[in-house]
């Protein structure tokens, strides 16, 4: 389980470090930071796939995705006397994350290219990585450590080994140095962010994928867009919990069940009570469809170590909100589940689990801030 989340000069996150829980809910106005801390944890994901310097292109850049205010706050800005204006800067510019967990920790640190005239000026060049145990970098529990092109790890004697020489600043150690042989614990550490699953593009418009049939193969995970839905409730209904998707279905709708047209092709149907013909995926409603994305999603038969929803209340009616907080809390008993959400009555209802973290993100001189959560020490790699 992640215990700390550290995110550095990205957008509008000047420096944030957060505890989450088994269960975080992260709440706050629109442009508070939601956003930029979804895409953060994503970031994160992506270092695993080896495609983190591409994701931050596809943003822009190095310069779009940076801080833009200034490097610190004066006392003096912040009381008015003074106006917002750039100190000089005393660190290199740099996007940083990096994460705390049970098992394993991870930070990494981007910057611009030295090379000026590269044909790919938007590539950020990873400076500095590092892998350790416990929850804060020190000297004795770092076991990998990456700084420009050099990379080393401790091998099972404690004795640093050189893994690479020549890394290219947009390659990770991660995805370059990972063996279960010679660097077994960044093998394991990648693996694990690669089950990262998050969900923020579950569609439910007209033009949904999951409104059309699909072929009929064993899905153990949902798709990010949702498109094998029909699929992946048949796969739960098959090797996880048939009765726990009844229930969970029977929760909001009451009444209703779920079943599947399969002649090669699978697709989604709907018993509702009083009709005399169970209704097609297509022919169901934005929030129903929606809700039964969410329930295929949280259900899986393979939970990963970590899940992420991004406004999972979106076309949702009020009265489904109860049902889908009551699966939540259910399924945060075994994964992780990160939530962000504008929804009070969301909020209210993840709240009634003891374990749930609420993290109220707000604005401050264009800075996301969560005044009320207690930030736990954090130490970055330096260059």
């Amino acid at each position: 389980m992640i215990t700390r989340l550290a995110i550095s000069g990205y957008r509008s996150i000047r420096e944030l470090v957060l505890a989450p829980g088994p269960l975080t809910i992260v709440t706050g106005a629109n442009g508070a930071g939601k956003s930029s801390l979804y895409r953060a944890l994503r970031l994160l994901a992506d270092v695993a796939q080896g495609r983190i310097v591409q994701s931050l292109a596809l943003e822009g850049g190095l310069d779009s995705t940076l801080w833009a205010g200034p490097e610190k706050f004066a006392r003096a800005m912040k009381t008015g006397e003074l106006p917002i204006e750039p100190l000089v800067r005393q660190k290199p510019k740099a996007v940083k994350l990096g994460f705390a967990s049970d098992t394993y920790s991870f930070a990494i640190d981007l910057g611009p290219s030295s090379t000026t005239a590269s044909l790919f000026a938007l590539d950020p060049q990873i400076k500095v990585e590092a892998q350790w145990t416990g929850p804060v970098l020190g000297r004795s529990n770092l076991f990998a450590e990456r700084r420009g092109p050099s990379a080393r790890i401790r091998d099972e004697n404690g004795e640093w080994r050189q893994a690479a020489t020549r890394l290219a600043g947009v390659d990770s150690m991660m995805t370059h140095c990972a063996d279960m042989r010679g660097a077994y614990d960044l093998s394991v550490l990648r693996e694990t962010m690669r089950r990262w699953r998050f969900y923020d593009n579950l569609r439910a418009d007209r033009d949904a994928p999951a409104r059309r049939p699909q072929i009929a193969t064993f899905t153990p995970a949902l798709a990010d867009d949702g498109a094998d839905l029909a699929a992946a409730l048949a796969t739960i209904e098959e090797i996880g919990e048939a009765g726990a998707l009844a229930d969970t279905i029977d929760d909001a709708f009451p009444g209703s069940a779920i079943a599947f047209a399969n002649d090669g092709y699978f697709e989604t149907l709907m018993r509702q009570h009083g009709l005399l013909r169970p209704l097609r995926a297509s022919e169901l409603s934005e929030g129903t469809l929606r809700y039964l994305l969410l329930v295929a999603a949280l259900l899986t038969p393979r939970p990963p170590p970590l899940m992420v929803f991004n406004e999972p209340e979106s076309s949702l009616h009020p009265t489904l909100i109860g049902p889908l907080a009551r699966l939540m809390r259910r399924v945060a008993k075994e994964t992780q589940l990160v939530v962000v959400s504008h929804s009070a009555k969301l909020v209210e209802e993840l709240g009634k689990d003891d374990r749930c973290v609420e993290i109220a993100l707000e604005k401050q001189f264009g800075e996301t801030l969560a005044p009320a959560h207690d930030s736990p020490k954090w130490v970055w790699p330096s260059r």
